[in-house]
């Protein structure tokens, strides 16, 4: 839920700071003191446009945050995740928004940085604002199908998983004969090519690592001369008469002798004698690494010429033989392709036919399934259009099954159909013509869907305009009862509906001669009475409208308790 806003220089707001609650809010006030302004920095936070406009004359930047509270299973904490964004706030959720201006704009969630785009993909979690004339998202019909799949998921979603398997095994066989068929030509063409270059690097016979090891060993043959001499003359050194091991070994003799003498450099012969035996094991592994030295003029010829052939292979078709060995498998697949083309499009064409078999069947499961769920949602949708006064009304969800049409969402186009008035025929959600009509049926079908789609702020803007008495309390009491389950909103100029809230707030201008100010009140319970009753009287507040508006908040105390 929406627990605070902040605004600052926003249009004719200079500073306001609101508080918020559970259940149903209303805001009211004259035409033209500023609701409007409102519901723009609740879409500002939901990641709407921004424009210099909205700057407050005379301000270098306009700035709303907001402060909202979501449990912990809430689905926008896996959208902030994918964004790289962390929360540590215990299950709370900071949004703050400045623009500037010059136009620009800044959106932070939790303090961190984030494009407007992600603040989109947040924000649809947050809010849900509908006006008299805008089209949401219920009144575009390719949108329906996903509202009937959400409305009746837990029996739709198991049918829908093993559809979207079948779509993508379709999907992929069909990418594959596709690129089988255009590729053929070309393909052709490549025939000879490709069977010289498998023919030309399985020659060559290589094995991984081949070329270092090759290497290595050239090194110590182009080199053998100087290895052998070397080591030849660090052998003689160690045995070099009395200037090597022999001269070691008579130190270590005289060394015995003092340590008979005096034990206290008995470990000092022990040290000598370990370097003496270590200097004499070296010497032997010298002498045998100098006689096993190899000088093989023919060998090294060889292995200079095996690395060409690497070389070679290795400009044409990658830096090492590893990358050559991995070239000649993928051509080797290709050349495959092409010499057994008609096996494998007989093939493909196999599995076609058994992917297209089970295609139709999950689709067709899935449109019954649809069905079922369709006369659920109808039958609903209808009980709640009879408690908003709308008792002749019509609803269908209409599925046209598209045999052979498969999309990612099945073979079904979806359509919410109405008829208003007796005797009219069933057509589409989007024409309805009536205001009235329009807001009732929106409010019905958000009363259902909002137990579904996990958006806890509701925004109501204005949608009571052009109806009145009776319809004008029951789309009240819808309002009030859709706010045990989500956080609701409303902008109205209807006391019906003022009447019912759980907070209701007051924005009304003032000047100082220069600028014009905008304010938003918290009405106390003596202020609701007061603001109840311009709404019924007009200008004039009178004894008599007081007392009405009294009444009114007493009879709504006692329909809300009923609700509880």
């Amino acid at each position: 839920m929406l627990l605070e806003m902040s605004i600052r220089n926003l249009a004719v707001i200079e500073s306001v700071d609101l508080h918020f609650r559970k259940g149903f809010h209303v805001l009211t006030g004259e035409t033209g003191a500023g609701k409007s302004i409102i519901i723009d920095a609740l879409t500002l936070i939901a990641g709407g446009r921004s424009s210099a406009d909205l700057v407050r004359y005379g301000s270098d930047k306009a700035a709303i945050e907001a402060l909202f509270h979501f449990d912990s299973g809430h689905p926008v904490w896996e959208t902030l995740a994918g964004l790289g964004i962390e929360s540590d706030t215990e299950e709370h959720l900071i949004i703050r928004r400045e623009i500037t201006s010059q136009g620009k704009s800044t959106s932070r969630i939790n303090g961190q940085l984030v494009n407007l785009s992600g603040l989109k993909q947040v924000g649809d979690w947050l809010v849900n604002i509908h006006g008299q004339h805008e089209h949401q998202s219920l009144f575009h019909v390719e949108e329906h199908i996903r509202w009937l799949d959400m409305f009746g998921d837990s029996q739709i979603a198991p049918v829908k998983r093993e559809y979207s398997q079948a779509f993508d095994t379709y999907t992929r066989i069909r990418k594959s004969l596709k690129e089988l068929e255009e590729n053929s030509k070309q393909s052709l063409r490549m025939l000879d090519l490709y069977r010289f270059q498998v023919e030309e690097i399985t020659s060559a016979k290589l094995i991984k690592g081949e070329d270092e090891s090759l290497n290595e060993e050239k090194r110590k043959l182009a080199n053998a001369g100087k290895l052998f001499q070397h080591a030849a003359d660090a052998y003689d050194l160690l045995y070099s008469g009395n200037k090597g091991l022999d001269a070691i070994g008579k130190a270590v003799q005289k060394l015995q002798d003092i340590a008979a003498l005096d034990a206290a450099l008995a470990p000092i012969v022990e040290q000598t004698q370990n370097a003496f035996y270590q200097l004499e094991d070296a010497a032997y592994q010298i002498r045998d690494y100098r006689d096993d030295i190899e000088f093989n003029p023919s060998r090294l010829d060889f292995i200079e010429q095996r690395l060409d052939t690497i070389t070679t292979l290795r400009r044409k078709y990658g830096d090492t033989v590893e990358d050559i060995l991995k070239y000649l498998t993928k051509v080797q697949a290709e050349l495959d392709l092409i010499e057994n083309k008609d096996e494998k499009l007989q093939e493909l064409q196999k599995e076609e036919e058994l992917a297209i078999a089970q295609l139709k069947a999950s689709a067709r499961r899935l449109s019954d399934q649809r069905q079922l769920v369709a006369e659920r949602l109808a039958g609903e949708i209808v009980a709640e259009l009879r408690d908003l006064h709308m008792e002749r009304t019509q609803f269908k969800v209409h599925i046209q099954y598209r045999e052979e049409q498969w999309t990612a969402e099945g073979a079904d186009q979806v359509e919410f159909l109405i008829s208003a008035n007796p005797g009219e025929p069933l057509r589409s959600l989007s024409k309805i013509a009536s205001g009235g009509e329009i807001s009732r049926v929106m409010l019905a079908l958000k009363s259902i869907f909002a137990r579904v789609d996990q958006i806890p702020v509701l925004v109501f803007d204005e949608v009571d305009t052009g109806v009145s008495g009776r319809a004008a309390q029951a789309i009240a009491e819808k309002m009030s009862k859709l706010s045990r389950s989500c956080q609701v909103f409303s902008i109205t100029h209807l006391p019906q509906v003022a009447c019912m809230a759980d907070a209701h707030y007051l924005i009304h201008k003032s000047t100082d001669g220069e600028r014009t100010y905008t304010h938003v009140d918290d009405l106390t319970a003596e202020g609701r009475i007061r603001e109840l009753a311009r709404m019924l009287g007009g200008v004039e507040v009178t004894g008599k409208t007081l007392e009405h508006a009294q009444e009114m908040i007493d009879l709504a105390n006692e329909k809300k308790s009923r609700m509880e």
